[in-house]
């Protein structure tokens, strides 16, 4: 499973020298997780369950600058699967030019509020997740 969704660059994502700001980049990255996880269907219910996303980690690859009123895709899909853990790959790519602008590695855990610690994903999502990467290969 992929999910692409389009962001457009506004004068405001930019920064001194007229390009996509650093730190827009995982805005972009963020918004692009939500709308994957609003298809996937992996809120609400983990939530109910006192459960949540939390990530742990952000690797981020600069490719090439994003400018103003570019449009830009933001791909996001699973990667990786762990106990805890579950790691997605995003790749924003300018539309226009099909050009990889940066990609991105993302880890979660699923965190329990209760407990305050990383906790294993529940089987039903742990399948869930695993279909979604079987699919993606």
């Amino acid at each position: 499973m992929i999910n692409i969704i389009q962001i457009k660059v506004r004068g405001y994502h930019l920064d001194i020298f007229q390009h996509v700001n650093n730190a827009r980049y995982l805005e972009f990255l963020e918004e692009g997780r939500w709308a994957f996880f609003d298809e996937f269907g992996a809120g609400t219910e983990l939530m109910e369950q006192g459960l949540a996303w939390a990530v742990v980690n952000i690797n981020i690859d600069f490719r090439a600058e994003g400018n103003f009123a570019d449009v830009l895709e933001v791909h996001t899909q699973f990667s990786k699967l762990g106990n805890r853990s579950v790691t997605m790959k995003q790749r924003i790519m300018n539309a226009k030019t099909d050009t990889l602008v940066a990609e991105a590695d993302v880890t979660y855990v699923c965190f329990s509020k209760e407990k305050k610690a990383a906790v294993p994903l529940p089987d039903d999502y742990k399948m869930k997740i695993q279909k979604a990467l079987e699919e993606s290969d």
